[in-house]
């Protein structure tokens, strides 16, 4: 069939407006509230019993575990909207100012706290003061990260020359010691893009470090969930969709999709087959391709070239506290960053929940749970003392193979944008082209850029909200 010929169906006189979104992540749980709210009927089909894509809860005896440790940043004005739009911003609140705890435990001299900091002053000084007191950097590195700060805030984001350089040349040729690129670059790097920076287009490292680092002074304040996931991506995200009229259908996972002659689209569920005026792929790159009808990419193969990139979330339970803060950052140790989740989990008894996030997992992803717990735990008694001689009373790991697509140069040429070559076929998942990495904010920008483009065809009138501000 060629899509140049056969105009939409929406387009003819006396056609209904339905949609049908295919996938429940924050994606596509978005396109389908966009799509309701500006008067289309929608159908929403996830395979799995729930929503929420890979930001989820599962019950584990008398806790409720998120699979793994997510956060966002004041900048990400998209995710803030969605909570806003679920009434779930006040369960995940953000910092009133940046500040994270870093413990180098590598030091020769013994563990040692430093904090990254702002106060109030505007960009760049925000951040001067907290670099001049980081511990974990000679006096000449903090200095030569300023000057890489500096030209860093220069590059121009719109140049698609930066997606084929690698971040840590760039960071090398620009004065960056291996140190500070462990100690500074990837302690941010590695949690916000799954990569460490030999393996990260500049392309995305610098639009994480412009976007939350070097625009407002407030923009990498962060935030997270004081609740389980699956209560904001979930519960609340499914009173939303039902107070917008959407229809969802979970246990239904789309296996068919095709394009009638009269421009109307067929899904097909396995039970039951669903006709619609557009339609919405929210689903992960390999799925998508799978499901794509024939010429609806000019070269729908690059989806399969997208890589994937692992995140593994160590779970210990202990019978004490251990930690008074609530998260950190280490170094000179396998730890990455340390969350306490006592309280978001419903734990009880005086016991205390953490929960290791360890981004770029390639090494540990497929460890059995009895080596990991050899290596993690005597790494948590060199963090936090209080943690010798507590009883554990759990330990588990939960695992992402796929939890990112990897964000390797040249990536970038091989994102899509939400449109297709077929009339009424739209692509949303924050493996498509948002110009971020993948995260939650992506996830839901795209939902947002999908929901657009299937409106500005449907003719609805539709803005999308401001999201530029931070």
């Amino acid at each position: 069939m060629s899509y140049d010929t056969v105009p939409p169906a929406h387009t003819r006189s006396g056609a209904a407006q339905t949609a049908v979104v295919i996938g429940g992540g924050l994606a596509g749980t978005t396109a389908a509230l966009e799509l309701a709210d500006a008067g289309v009927r929608v159908t929403l089909l996830e395979g799995r019993p729930r929503l929420g894509g890979l930001a989820f809860s599962f019950p584990r005896g008398e806790l409720t575990v998120d699979n793994g440790q997510h956060v966002y940043l004041r900048c990400c004005t998209a995710y803030r909207w969605f909570l806003d739009r679920v009434q779930g911003a006040e369960l995940a609140p953000l910092q009133r100012r940046l500040d994270v705890p870093v413990l180098d435990v590598g030091n020769p001299r013994g563990p040692r706290l430093g904090r990254l900091r702002r106060n109030a002053l505007p960009v760049p000084l925000h951040l001067a003061a907290g670099l001049a007191a980081y511990p974990h950097l000679s006096l000449a590195e903090r200095a030569g990260v300023g000057r890489a700060a500096l030209a860093l805030r220069g590059l121009d984001l719109g140049d698609s020359a930066l997606d084929d350089i690698d971040f840590a040349s760039w960071l090398a040729r620009h004065g960056q010691s291996e140190r500070t690129i462990q100690a500074l670059w990837d302690l941010v790097g590695v949690a916000t893009l799954n990569a460490t920076a030999p393996h990260a287009s500049l392309a995305l490292a610098a639009k994480v470090f412009k976007t939350g680092l070097l625009s407002e002074p407030g923009a990498a304040d962060i935030g997270w969930a004081h609740v389980p996931l699956g209560e904001l991506h979930d519960t609340l995200a499914r009173k939303a969709l039902d107070s917008a009229g959407v229809r969802t259908e979970l246990r239904s996972k789309a296996d068919s999709l095709s394009r009638a002659d009269d421009g109307t689209w067929t899904v097909g569920t396995g039970g039951e087959t669903i006709t619609a005026d557009a339609v919405v792929l929210a689903v992960p790159q390999k799925e998508t391709h799978g499901l794509l009808p024939d010429k609806a990419l000019d070269e729908p193969d690059l989806l399969l070239e997208i890589g994937y990139a692992p995140i593994l979330n160590v779970h210990v339970v202990y019978d004490r506290k251990v930690l008074r803060q609530p998260f950190f950052a280490a170094l000179g140790t396998p730890v990455q960053w340390v969350f306490d989740r006592t309280e978001a989990s419903g734990l009880t008894g005086g016991g205390q929940y953490l929960a290791l996030s360890q981004s770029d997992a390639w090494g540990e992803i497929d460890e059995p749970v009895a080596t990991l717990r050899r290596r993690y735990l005597p790494e948590l008694e060199r963090l936090l003392p209080a943690a010798r001689g507590a009883a554990v009373r759990d330990f588990f790991v939960t695992r992402e193979r796929t939890a990112t697509f990897a964000p390797t140069p040249g990536t970038g040429r091989l994102r899509p944008g939400p449109r297709t070559r077929a009339p009424g076929l739209y692509l949303a998942g924050a493996w498509t082209d948002t110009g971020w990495p993948a995260t939650m904010e992506s996830a839901v920008r795209s939902g947002l850029g999908a929901a657009a483009a299937a409106l500005s065809v449907l003719g609805r009138p539709y803005e999308l909200p401001p999201l530029e501000a931070a």
